[in-house]
């Protein structure tokens, strides 16, 4: 009887996907936080041609979850950034029937949300927080673009970046080039770490992922920028890992979850691959399973 049994659970596991046990995300609600120069996918960049998140917005809701992708000013400071998205989702979530969300930020947006449950009360409306790709110590490449702009040049290139930023994104928001950049510095981040710390209670995890090196054909952004985010890891004790922009051992906070399972042929995850931004993740890695199984992480 037991032999017959096991046998019965035996076949039943080969029959049935593991995926079918796993638990639903049905009638959960997410909020995908973009980093820095991202957008809202709900409109996209460029009259909707580009998309931030690669469709893992309609992937997720697909699968019954409720979600949205706020916006925030492109480039800007952090507590500037969380306060768009704390208003953008005090509005969605009583329209969406959501009493809680789970965060969900990418790059800069893994500060933002954590800005945002610390210092702006919004840990009575968080399910769990969750990071990818953030730089939790800081991007050491921020603190070399800043030191090879002269103190009084800066106001100036902040004036005609942030206007450009603004001709480019057209949603009126306020746009600061130099503060973004200031926020990404490993000064700054250190800095908030201090004065951003966890909510007692709250569930934090980290996914990231890296580039096994610098493949101009798979990585051809980020190709270019990861010799410096390379070099900058080293300069500052984090080690040359990294996926183009953040050093692996910032992309790190609270509970880690690990990196994607890239496809044979790729050379690692890059930091605009692991949004499926443009699409550019899914012919690398399962972009779909991979988020579901964060979203899943995320109601553990």
């Amino acid at each position: 009887m037991k032999q017959k049994l096991f046998l019965l659970l035996l076949v039943s596991a080969v029959i049935f996907p593991a995926k079918m046990f796993a638990q639903s995300i049905n009638g959960q609600c997410y909020a995908l936080v973009h980093g820095i120069l991202g957008f809202d996918d709900r409109q996209g960049l460029a009259g909707g041609l580009v998309k931030y998140w690669g469709g893992l917005d309609n992937y997720l809701r697909s699968q019954g979850a409720k979600v949205v992708t706020p916006g925030s000013s492109a480039a800007n400071s952090l507590p500037v950034r969380a306060s768009q998205i704390r208003n953008t989702l005090n509005t969605w979530m009583p329209a969406n029937g959501c009493t809680k969300v789970h965060l969900i930020g990418h790059s800069q947006g893994g500060l933002v949300i954590r800005y945002m449950v610390t210092n702006l009360g919004f840990a009575n409306k968080t399910a769990s927080v969750t990071s990818v790709n953030s730089l939790h110590r800081g991007a050491p490449m921020a603190n070399i673009v800043l030191a090879a702009i002269p103190s009084w040049l800066q106001p100036f290139a902040n004036s005609a970046l942030s206007l450009m930023a603004r001709l480019l994104y057209r949603d009126g928001r306020p746009q600061d080039v130099i503060a973004m950049g200031q926020s990404l510095t490993t000064t700054y981040v250190n800095s908030f770490n201090n004065s951003t710390p966890n909510v007692s209670g709250m569930k934090y995890f980290s996914y990231g992922s890296n580039m096994a090196w610098a493949d101009i054909i798979q990585h051809p952004i980020m190709a270019l920028t990861h010799p410096i985010t390379w070099a900058g890891g080293l300069f500052y004790g984090m080690g040359g890992k990294n996926d183009g922009v953040v050093p692996a051992t910032s992309q790190r906070w609270g509970t880690w979850r690990g990196e994607p399972s890239a496809y044979w042929y790729a050379t690692g995850i890059d930091h605009l691959q692991a949004t499926n931004f443009q699409w550019t993740g899914q012919n690398f890695f399962n972009v779909n399973a991979w988020y579901r199984s964060i979203a899943q992480n995320a109601i553990k």
